[in-house]
């Protein structure tokens, strides 16, 4: 069987998206290509290592639903899939694709991706050092850690564990820069999970890595490249944002700054796509450019987070893409 083979079984037989069934055809040999071998290889896929507030992980399978994800004339093989506001990572982790360059302006977030990448066993070792157990004092004083001058693996593995002790998995900082999401209420959080780390070190081997401005996508995505875009969402009111990933602020000047990117990369032939908030200025941000065979969608989500419990639930968000 050819790799396109296997990669059409798998789409047709197991419920995984093109890009995936791709990655799993070219990792698994013909002497092992059976359904046992198959179902086993699967579960042990590696998965996103930290929550992330807005995680795409719960509307997967509604865009792959709508015939927005992936796109199906992504190749893979030859292309790149770009993802320049990686957060958790849940659609790069969903994909796996052969060829990926990820993005934060979160220097801590992609400090522990690297971390990971290039030395996860001492990662593990400092996660079950005994220093990082569940307890509000410890987490306080984990809390207060100036960084200056601290290993990048100490930085990682505070990432993690406040990551997995904080409430609801929140990131957010001050005005200073500090984090300040208080401790969470768990029963027996995983605060170490060796398996997938190591999972996530071997899928991160391929894959660029980068800490910068989105906009760096411009100088390598090419025709055919795959981009999606999940930036801090523009409000719906007044006092809903809070500042989640730095203290730098993303509002109408930066939301249209990324309108402009997103129809340079589609003018360029790349496949677009991006997530938002439902709101008038997004949808007329992006409607002027209907003509041109961009599409804006609505999705359903699953609010988490408010300090108006009232207020949880469902909400809609707007998914643009130039593609269906």
């Amino acid at each position: 069987m050819t790799v396109q083979d296997k990669r059409d079984y798998l789409v047709e037989n197991f419920d995984i998206n093109i890009v995936y069934a791709t990655h799993v055809a070219s990792q698994i040999g013909k002497e092992s290509f059976n359904d046992e071998y198959i179902e086993r290889f699967l579960r042990n896929k590696p998965k996103p290592f930290v929550k992330w507030v807005g995680g795409k992980r719960q509307l997967l399978g509604q865009f792959r639903s709508m015939g927005l994800y992936p796109p199906q004339e992504f190749n893979p093989t030859v292309n790149t899939y770009f993802e320049p506001f990686v957060g958790g990572g849940a659609m790069f982790f969903d994909l796996l694709p052969l060829k990926a360059s990820i993005n934060d302006i979160n220097s801590e977030l992609v400090v522990t991706y690297t971390t990971i990448r290039d030395n996860a066993e001492n990662l593990i070792s400092e996660l079950n050092s005994g220093k990082y157990i569940y307890d509000k004092d410890v987490f306080l004083n984990i809390r207060a850690w100036e960084l200056e001058g601290v290993s990048e693996i100490k930085r990682a593995a505070r990432f993690i564990y406040l990551n997995r002790t904080a409430f609801n998995g929140m990131y957010r900082v001050n005005k200073s820069g500090k984090f300040n999401v208080p401790f969470g209420r768990y029963s027996n959080p995983q605060i170490c999970d060796e398996n997938n780390i190591r999972r996530v070190a071997e899928v991160l081997k391929n894959t660029k890595v980068s800490n910068t401005s989105y906009k760096y996508i411009l100088d390598e995505a090419k025709k055919g490249d795959f981009v999606y875009f999940d930036p801090p969402y523009y409000p719906v009111s007044k006092t809903s944002s809070f500042t989640t990933y730095s203290n730098d602020v993303f509002l109408e000047k930066e939301q249209e700054e990324l309108k402009d990117v997103f129809i340079e990369l589609h003018n360029r032939g790349c496949f677009v796509m991006l997530s938002n908030s439902d709101t008038p200025f997004i949808e007329k941000s992006f409607s002027k450019y209907s003509k041109d065979g961009v599409v804006i969608n609505r999705v359903s989500a699953n609010r988490a987070i408010n300090s108006n419990a009232s207020k949880r639930g469902k909400v809609f968000e707007i998914l643009v893409a130039n593609f269906r």
